[in-house]
C-alpha cells in the first residue's frame, strides 16, 4: 500500500470521530448551561433572602449565613468539571486533526524527496521518469522537440488522496502551505495542477501552462505554442 492510499484509507475514518466527538459536546454544553441557569437562579434567591433578612435585621451582615449554600457551591463546582471536559475534548479532536496534518507533511516531504532522487536519476541517465507503475507520467512528451523531453512533476498525484480543488482561471489560491521547494510554473507562477498543456518551443522560459491560464479546454492536436513563443515564431518568420 503506497503512502497517499494509507493516508487517504485513514483520513476516511477521521470524520465520523470528529462528528462523534463533536456529538459529545454538545451534549456536555447543553448539560453546562442547564447547570449554569439552575445555578443563577439558586444564588440570586439566595442572595435576595439574605439581603431581605439584613434589612429585616434577622441576619447580621457579618454573619456566617453571608454565603451561599452547599447545593449552589456542589453546582458551580459540577458546571466547572463540564467546562473542563469541554475543554479537554476539543484539544483531543484539534490534536487528532493536527496529526494527519503532521503525517501528511511528513509523507509529502518523503514523497518530494524520492521525486527528486527520480528526477536527478532520470536527468542523469536521459530518460523519462516514471511512476510507481511504471507508466510515464502525466503530462505531453513528444520526440519532434528537438530530443528535449519535458515531464509534469507527481504533485497531481498527492492531490488525489484528498479532495481535488478546482482549477481556478488566471490564479489560484491555495489555502495549504506550499512547499516552498516545489517548482512553479504557468504565468500565474503557480505550482502543477489540474490539466496542463507544453509550449512547443524547447526554448520556452516557463514550459508548462494551466489549461484555465491559457485559455484551453482540451489538450491542442499537433504543436502548441504559449502567446510569448508564438510572438517570437511570427517574428521569425516575418524576417
Amino acid at each position: 500500500m503506497s503512502f497517499l492510499e494509507e493516508f487517504q484509507a485513514n483520513l476516511e475514518s477521521l470524520p465520523n470521530i470528529i462528528q462523534r466527538k463533536y456529538a459529545i459536546l454538545r451534549d456536555l454544553d447543553n448539560s453546562l448551561q442547564v447547570i449554569q441557569k439552575q445555578n443563577e437562579q439558586r444564588c440570586g434567591q439566595e442572595l435576595e433572602n439574605y439581603k431581605r433578612g439584613v434589612r429585616s435585621g434577622a441576619i447580621m451582615p457579618d454573619s456566617s449565613l453571608a454565603k451561599y449554600s452547599d447545593e449552589a457551591l456542589d453546582e458551580q463546582k459540577h458546571a466547572v468539571r463540564l467546562a473542563e471536559e469541554k475543554v479537554a475534548l476539543a484539544v483531543q479532536v484539534y490534536d487528532l486533526v493536527d496529526s494527519h496534518i503532521q503525517q501528511l507533511d511528513q509523507q509529502m516531504k518523503k514523497f518530494n524527496e524520492d521525486l527528486q532522487r527520480e528526477r536527478d536519476s532520470s536527468a542523469a541517465t536521459g530518460s523519462l521518469p516514471s511512476n510507481n507503475d511504471g507508466t510515464a507520467k502525466a503530462g505531453r512528451s513528444e520526440s519532434g522537440r528537438g530530443g528535449r523531453k519535458k515531464t509534469r512533476l507527481g504533485a497531481a498525484a498527492v492531490a488525489s488522496a484528498v479532495p481535488a480543488v478546482a482549477a481556478n482561471p488566471t490564479s489560484m489560491d491555495l489555502d495549504l502551505p506550499v512547499d516552498p521547494n516545489e517548482p512553479t510554473y504557468c504565468l500565474c507562477n503557480q505550482v502543477s495542477y489540474g490539466d496542463m498543456v507544453a509550449c512547443d518551443n524547447p526554448d520556452c522560459r516557463i514550459e508548462w501552462f494551466h489549461f484555465g491560464c491559457v485559455g484551453v479546454k482540451e489538450q491542442p492536436k499537433g504543436k502548441w505554442y504559449c502567446s510569448g513563443c508564438a510572438g517570437l515564431q511570427k517574428r521569425r518568420k516575418g524576417k
